[in-house]
């Protein structure tokens, strides 16, 4: 039988309802790891790593995440991890580890959108899904990936699209990896824009912009003088933004990376539009395109590339892997 280390990092699928609302609870973490039948599925180690909601999950806690699942999956006698996190946060702690954990074993993040007491609790039937994903053959090599609600999906594509469904989690524009059957883990296809950062720390001091309507640039022009070391900008469509923000990013370039993201949730940022605030426009002011399919996540993987390097040029290759109009480049 193999062997799947569980770590616990909290969420709802570790808490509980009081009269306060629903809290985490000491003993939440160690319940996952009683749900019936589990041991049928595979040899169960449990870790606790922390029992926090997930929007307390830091980049830091993240990182450390990472190095403590580095070591478990080096470990002989372990062929894959689950790990259970709170719903929230979870695609970009999941991305994290995908950037960072270098691995063939399967590594699979679940979670829970109803708490332990609630009646139709999701918990218990994700986890066991998610071990039996990490016990497939099938499994490896496929990169971190998130299992819930019997759907399988790519950490780099999966989002949270639902504030309350159990079937929140979504690859938009992308579709699940597979699925679980009763027994049987089902793959469609294999994600091939997984990317693997080397690095021995990460920078926090990240910033994340929305653009809007009428913006002047004024919130952006902050980030630097705040002591961000890096901001992503989220823009319109193909990555517009208003004109008045098209010359601040000229000037914010100048200090910091900015990486360019778009609201959308399909597609990708090009340098196709010329007017001012255009992306072809702002690609000549410095801006450097995030290929990545949301802001969050190109957040998370300028703190890994800034872990690396500060060179302007080094960080736009790890960005721009499908500028060329078709042309993959990685």
């Amino acid at each position: 039988m193999k062997k799947v280390v569980i770590v616990t990092t909290g969420g709802t699928i570790a808490m509980t309802k009081t009269h306060d609302g629903v809290v985490p609870f000491a003993g939440g973490n160690s319940l996952i790891t009683q749900i019936p039948k589990l041991g049928d599925i595979a040899q169960i180690e449990h870790v606790e790593f922390s029992n926090v909601p997930s929007p307390y999950m830091s980049p830091s806690m993240m990182w450390h995440l990472s190095r403590l699942v580095q070591e478990i999956v080096e470990r002989d006698d372990v062929d894959g991890v689950v790990i259970t996190h709170g719903t929230d946060t979870l695609e970009e702690t999941s991305y994290f580890l995908d950037l960072t954990v270098k691995t063939e074993k399967p590594i699979v993040f679940t979670a829970a959108m109803r708490n332990i007491n609630e009646l139709g609790t999701d918990g218990p039937r994700n986890v066991l899904s998610s071990v039996k994903v990490a016990v497939s053959d099938s499994a490896k090599g496929m990169g971190v990936m998130v299992c819930l609600n019997d759907e399988i999906h790519a950490a780099r594509e999966v989002t949270k699209t639902y504030t309350s469904n159990v079937a929140t989690f979504d690859s938009p524009g992308y579709g699940p990896l597979g699925i679980v059957d009763e027994d049987a883990v089902i793959f469609f296809r294999k994600p091939l824009l997984r990317m693997h950062i080397d690095v021995e720390g990460i920078e926090e001091r990240v910033a994340l912009v929305k653009t809007f309507t009428g913006d002047d640039g004024r919130i952006l022009r902050e980030v630097k003088r705040l002591g961000y070391k890096g901001v992503v900008l989220e823009g319109f469509g193909r990555g517009n933004v208003p004109p008045d923000v098209a010359d601040v990013v000229g000037e914010v370039a100048k200090e910091i990376p900015v990486v360019l993201t778009s609201r959308c949730f399909k597609g990708r940022v090009l340098d196709v539009y010329g007017y001012k605030g255009g992306g072809a426009d702002l690609v000549k002011r410095g801006v450097i395109l995030g290929q990545e399919v949301s802001a969050q996540k190109a957040r998370i993987k300028l703190m890994i590339v800034l872990g690396k390097t500060g060179d302007r040029e080094e960080i736009r290759k790890y960005f721009e892997t499908t500028r060329m109009r078709g042309e993959l480049q990685i």
